[in-house]
């Protein structure tokens, strides 16, 4: 089985400014991090490879700065990385991004299931993955807690809802997005660190997967009309009394009268 990876390489949070006058986001300098959600994807993936044989390969979107995520996947066993870096793709929406990638998966060519966190720290769009299978006609499930059956051309996937879950059955090839919940993500060992380094990465060009600009980068159908930073937390308020008795008895009845309980 052909198993493909989606990751994004995100800053980290705590370091990101944003600078109201130039209306964007000053993003920190480092090499940043894999999307801690993908972790979860690249796990259940190397789980699928060693429960059914075949390859894992990682797929993403970014610049120079991104090998580094790509290189910390492939440390944890994942056979290839494939990267998608032009110019041309700065600037790119969620939805851009989904094209973007859906190239490079058309020229990759081989694939049984598309794997992805099921959203990115920094963006919080969630839109990626069901954009890949909308780019690609492929049938997709969300939010998947748990794949209960892979093989024979079809996988049974728990997806999760508002009241619990829901038991789907897909055609492969599929996309799916995994949550938190799917598995617990492994750490990488020193040999497969040191192999990591090693191993070559593929970029591909715009020109590579043939797009001309249309509809990705600058190109994109979302645009920023104005940035600025949350609003600060409201301070908070101390209770105090002699007595932790007094002072519980004083905490319900604040929440009582703003009606919280």
């Amino acid at each position: 089985m052909n198993i493909v990876v989606l990751i994004k390489q995100v800053p980290e949070i705590a370091l990101i400014k944003v600078d109201e006058a130039a209306n964007k986001v000053e993003l920190p300098q480092g090499p940043g991090t894999v999307n801690p959600l993908d972790e979860y994807a690249v796990e259940e993936g190397l789980r699928l490879k060693e429960k059914t044989g075949g390859k894992c390969v990682v797929v993403s979107v970014g610049n120079e700065r991104t090998e580094s995520a790509l290189r910390n996947c492939m440390a944890l066993g994942v056979d290839e990385a494939y990267l998608m870096c032009d110019e041309a793709f700065d600037g790119s929406d969620q939805q851009a991004i989904g094209k973007i990638l859906a190239a490079g998966l058309k020229k990759l060519g081989e694939y049984d299931i598309i794997l992805g966190g099921k959203q990115s720290i920094d963006s919080d769009a969630a839109q990626v993955p069901s954009a890949v299978a909308a780019n690609l006609d492929l049938p997709q499930a969300l939010f998947v807690k748990k794949i209960e059956e892979i093989g024979d051309g079809k996988a049974v996937v728990n997806r999760t809802t508002e009241d619990g879950y829901d038991v789907v059955e897909l055609k492969l090839p599929a996309v799916i997005s995994v949550v938190k919940e799917i598995n617990e993500p492994r750490l990488p060992s020193l040999k497969g660190k040191m192999a990591a380094k090693k191993k070559a990465i593929t970029k591909w060009s715009a020109a590579d997967l043939g797009l001309d600009g249309d509809g990705i980068g600058a190109g994109s159908a979302t645009k920023t009309i104005k940035v600025t930073p949350p609003p600060p937390r409201p301070k908070g308020e101390f209770i105090e009394g002699e007595t932790p008795e007094e002072i519980a008895d004083k905490l319900f009845d604040k929440l009582r009268s703003d009606q919280v309980i």
